[in-house]
């Protein structure tokens, strides 16, 4: 029987357990997008994951929407980057990059006065950060049709930029309610052309994106995020929907061979809610590997993996101040308990201090 410890694949990259490292934005780069200079020994404390997504990375300066975090656009993000993939390949571990585009969760401050792009010019709630501190989200202009085959490119050019970084593969950011969600949801979409209105017109997009990724990457290196029951970034409603809106999403997903399908099950930092939406409905629908995300604790991700409700288990919060997280859960050992006043920003402090049990990094 499959365990959380078991070895396997996951699309075309061999994993050594079950358990994923989820992106968990540090707000560490610098402002020419550059990754910590800890980022590095950051990863490669915890590359005893199965499998590492890194942090949200923008595709270009305009999808950013929080000061302080990484590109991966620019030559030297390239090579700052593939330092912190050799420190993990070096460790024993397997590193995808997140490919992000934020959209209307963005401020004008980040974008040279230029409002954020959107599918459709609503506002966003809630906050973002930038470098004067906290600001609520500026009111975006509608992309133009015109304009969508370059946010392509822009993926697509990430894409080969990870390669050239020496990423095992790529999860597209379809989550969270950021760019390519604000497409698929009706309630931040309401274009009238070919990427809005039907479910299939607002599933163009990050079908599309996804296919082109594919085409560089290979699609057994690339997975997929959705979350078809998280509001908080953003205050941004829920699709009218869910079910029917991502099961079609995750339908066409399918069709390319992806590596996986990763859900937020539920509100993200919120409880597990597995067992609230039809989450298997969009595994089917998919037909491929399956990891599951949001407040999972050793008791369900053992059960999890066991009962076949998902292939991986994506742990976030969880991995700040554990980077031995894999041992912790094999010894069910006590977790450290993370100080929040560093989750973002700052140097070394709250990062890479973190010990191991008994002192001794997992990879030591």
């Amino acid at each position: 029987m499959t365990t959380l410890f078991s070895a396997g694949t996951i699309g075309a990259i061999s994993v050594s357990n079950r358990v994923v490292m989820a992106p968990l934005t540090r707000a560490r780069a610098d402002m020419e997008g550059l990754p910590s200079r800890y980022a590095a020994q950051y990863y490669a404390q915890r590359a005893s994951a199965g499998l590492i997504i890194t942090e949200a990375t923008n595709i270009s300066k305009q999808a950013r929407g929080y000061a302080y975090t990484p590109g991966i656009y620019t030559d030297a993000q390239i090579v700052a980057w593939r330092e912190i993939t050799e420190e993990v390949h070096r460790a024993g571990g397997k590193i995808v990059l997140q490919l992000w585009h934020t959209g209307r969760i963005a401020h004008s401050s980040l974008h040279d006065g230029k409002p954020p792009v959107a599918p459709s010019e609503i506002q966003a709630g809630d906050m973002v950060f930038t470098e004067d501190g906290a600001a609520r989200p500026s009111m975006p202009r509608a992309l133009e049709l015109d304009e969508i085959p370059s946010i392509i490119d822009d993926y697509v050019l990430a894409a080969r930029h990870a390669r050239a970084a020496g990423f095992d593969g790529v999860e597209v950011h379809a989550a969270n309610a950021y760019l390519l969600d604000q497409f698929i949801r009706d309630s931040t979409n309401r274009r009238t052309d070919a990427y809005g209105g039907s479910v299939e017109n607002r599933t163009r997009l990050p079908f599309e994106v996804t296919k082109a990724v594919a085409d560089v990457f290979g699609p057994d290196r690339v997975g997929v995020r959705l979350s078809p029951i998280t509001r908080a970034v953003g205050d941004t409603p829920l699709d009218s929907d869910p079910v029917g809106t991502y099961k079609r999403m995750a339908e066409r997903l399918g069709t390319l061979g992806l590596a996986y399908l990763h859900c937020v099950e539920g509100q993200t930092q919120g409880d597990n809610a597995a067992t609230s939406f039809d989450f298997q409905s969009l595994r089917r629908a998919f037909g491929g590997s399956y990891i599951a995300n949001n407040s999972y604790d050793r008791t369900l991700a053992v059960e999890a993996v066991a009962t076949g409700h998902a292939d991986m288990i994506a742990f976030g919060r969880p991995y700040i101040a554990n980077p031995d997280l894999v041992e912790r859960l094999r010894a069910q050992a006590p977790m450290a308990a993370g100080d929040e006043k560093t989750f973002y920003g700052g140097g070394a402090a709250g990062y890479v201090d973190y010990p191991a049990l008994d002192g001794v990094t997992a990879n030591d």
